[in-house]
């Protein structure tokens, strides 16, 4: 037998990976999408809703809903854009910051322990190839 097919491959470990991640996520009051938008916001505040929802491919009708969600809790920021005021920019705030880096290190721990069957190299290279392999040619 030829091996599988990356996608089903890809499918077997994505699904591995959020069954494990789904507790965490549980114990740090996140779900997967606010949890997907606070790690973007940590590396840019958006400028406006529209351009949050396009970076982490979200459905932007649905994108308010979990803003609020978040903003209600402190987590994020949102202010009229300086050009369209009716457009609002969005960003992380302290204790989003705080909230994603303790929920960061408890998914990094579960990922450890997914990682544990692989030697340090495979481990390095798994590491350095799976972000070429995610973005777009």
């Amino acid at each position: 037998m030829d091996r599988p097919d990356l996608g089903a491959l890809f499918a077997r470990v994505t699904r591995r990976l959020v069954d494990a991640e789904a507790p965490i996520l549980v114990a740090h009051d996140l779900t997967m999408w606010q949890y997907v938008a606070l790690s973007a916001l940590e590396r840019e505040a958006a400028p406006t809703q529209l351009a949050l929802a396009t970076t982490i491919r979200y459905d932007k009708t649905r994108l308010i809903a979990l803003l609020d969600g978040l903003e209600s809790r402190g987590l994020v920021a949102r202010r009229p854009g300086p050009a369209d005021r009716r457009a609002r920019g969005v960003s992380l705030t302290a204790d989003g910051a705080r909230t994603l880096a303790a929920t960061r290190a408890d998914i990094r721990a579960m990922e450890e322990v997914v990682l544990a069957g692989l030697d340090a190299g495979e481990r390095a290279t798994l590491l350095r190839v799976l972000p070429r392999l995610a973005e777009p040619t």
